[in-house]
């Protein structure tokens, strides 16, 4: 068995074209080592790991990198009977609307039909949660007597900026139906719209047991020859993920700023320090723009199932991402259509600030799933090493661009690396491959940035626009040069989305603000939080 070699310098990675795939599955794990020192000093860690890292037993590399780690597997793949209507999986059977473990409902069942919908809802929700949008005016004590009115308590109450507006979080501390509470509450003169508390989780896969370690990536997307030119400096990505280890050497006086949405104490996390990687990572890897600046905004927490988070903590992700400079927005996680989520994004856009989200690893029988579906936001679907689609990457006509995503090669907190797959990283990629064409040319508009990924990718797979790659797999190379010349072509004219794709409700593209943003901002102004950690359970 050949040991592979990865040969790359300081800065700038060298891949051979000749490496093929290559796994050992032998190969334990080995005792961790110090990465190279990098020419920058790192800043302070903003936590302590608190959880060990698993290695995928049977699989494994050979590297001259600190011990590769598989991370866990935060949204699996699953059968129909444990797939929810929006193609979540859940960890105990789903039974359909037409009747449980898929037989056809009967009549005279007392209405099963409906409790079986009503038990999809409640799995893809948190358990008596509420999120409304309340009276600004009122003050804490008159919100807690609202919610003492309906029989709730108010976990926590906040004033949005983005959304002009201020969401309460409330918890029914009775056994009364959710549904009854919410058409209660919904018809106070105080409420102006109610809605469930929805989960959302990170589309992380285990690794495959076969793959090539290398940075295939870094070839596939033409990252050398776009770096030539641009390597995304002075442009501010917002991560909207689990926690980021600021201090691996990979990221160092990359994250700017750092914002914990969840309020909670727990260490960086295996996918949120990839998904900082694949955009920054600049000592013994290649993210997809080096030079970036991110703001590292913790919205998930560990739950039953993995890293999760809901409506309520996401929004506040969002408004801080749009308060604090954010010119693009990376949103590697997948939910249900989610009514609070989708005016969070529909106010984003308004600003001009680019959205890129995972299509999901729910596979290729899953609806739509958001915020990826959602027009203002581009779509990213996963390709692995020979450009062939990932297995579990979602399809649909919303899919703008395919990017590398399986077995790919990122860092892990303390020092560490791994090989994971999911189209998570396929939407960071290219939020980084956006950052390097805002460096290019900052007075692109998303909707330009959208027209010029698409027209310059790749074709994959069948010939044209199709549900798999959408335009095909992206080009930094292409896109970047092409972004240098857009200030000649009216691209903000069209709306940029391909052939076949639905228009989006709002076009981004007609009131888009400056992308030169100040990362001093105040703070939104919170109003309480009594129990923020409950967002995450």
């Amino acid at each position: 068995m050949r040991t592979p070699s990865l040969n790359v310098g300081s800065r700038m990675p060298t891949i051979s074209p000749t490496v093929t795939p290559r796994i050992s599955p032998t190969v334990a794990a080995r005792p961790a080592m110090r990465a190279d020192t990098v020419a920058r000093t790192p800043p302070s860690r903003i936590g302590t790991m608190t959880s060990t890292l698993r290695v995928r037993p049977g699989a494994g590399v050979q590297s001259t990198l600190p011990h590769a780690r598989f991370s866990p597997n935060l949204y699996p793949a699953c059968g129909y009977a444990l797939r929810g209507p929006d193609g979540e999986c859940f960890d105990r059977p789903v039974m359909s609307a037409g009747g449980g473990n898929g037989t056809s409902a009967k009549k005279g069942k007392s209405g099963s039909g409906n409790n079986n919908a009503r038990a999809a809802v409640n799995l893809r929700a948190v358990k008596n949660e509420l999120v409304a949008e309340i009276d600004g005016a009122l003050s804490t004590t008159e919100a807690d007597e609202l919610a003492r009115r309906h029989g709730l308590e108010r976990i926590a109450s906040q004033n949005f900026p983005l959304l002009g507006g201020t969401i309460g979080l409330f918890r029914i501390v009775d056994n009364r139906p959710v549904d009854t509470v919410r058409r209660e509450l919904a018809a106070d003169a105080s409420v102006r719209s109610v809605q469930l508390n929805f989960r959302y989780f990170l589309q992380d896969q285990k690794a495959s047991t076969a793959g090539d370690a290398a940075q295939y990536a870094v070839t596939q997307l033409r990252l050398p020859q776009a770096h030539a030119l641009v390597r995304g400096m002075n442009v501010t990505v917002a991560v909207i993920d689990s926690g980021v280890d600021a201090k691996h050497p990979e990221l160092a006086n990359s994250v700017a700023d750092s914002f914990d949405a969840l309020g909670s104490k727990e260490g960086p996390h295996v996918h949120g320090t990839g998904i900082a990687g694949a955009i920054v990572a600049h000592a013994k890897l290649m993210g997809s723009a080096p030079e970036a600046r991110l703001i590292a905004i913790r919205a998930f927490g560990a739950g039953s199932k993995g890293a999760q988070s809901t409506s309520y903590v996401i929004l506040r992700g969002l408004d801080y991402a749009a308060e604090h400079g954010a010119q693009i927005i990376n949103m590697s996680f997948a939910g249900p259509k989610d009514p609070l989520i989708e005016r969070g994004i529909a106010a984003t856009a308004a600003r001009g600030i680019l959205m890129v989200a995972a299509a999901g690893n729910a596979g290729a029988k899953s609806p739509p799933l958001y915020p990826a579906a959602n027009p203002n936001v581009i779509a990213v679907s996963g390709t692995d090493a020979q450009e062939r689609l990932f297995a579990a990457s979602n399809r649909g006509n919303h899919i703008a661009v395919a990017a590398p995503g399986a077995d790919v090669f990122l860092p892990a907190p303390n020092e560490k690396y791994q090989i994971t797959s999911g189209t998570s990283f396929s939407a960071a990629y290219i939020s980084g491959v956006a950052a390097l064409m805002l460096e290019r040319n900052p007075s692109l508009k998303p909707g330009d940035v959208r027209a010029i990924l698409t027209r310059t990718a790749r074709d994959l797979g069948t010939p044209g626009r199709d549900d798999q790659f959408g335009a095909g797999g992206a080009d930094a190379f292409a896109a970047v040069t092409a972004a240098a010349a857009a200030s000649a072509v009216p691209l903000a004219s069209a709306s940029g989305r391909p052939a076949g794709e639905k228009a989006p409700a709002h076009d981004p593209a007609a009131d888009n603000t400056s992308v030169s943003r100040a990362l001093n901002d105040a703070s939104p102004s919170m109003a309480a939080d009594k129990s923020a950690a409950n967002a995450a359970k």
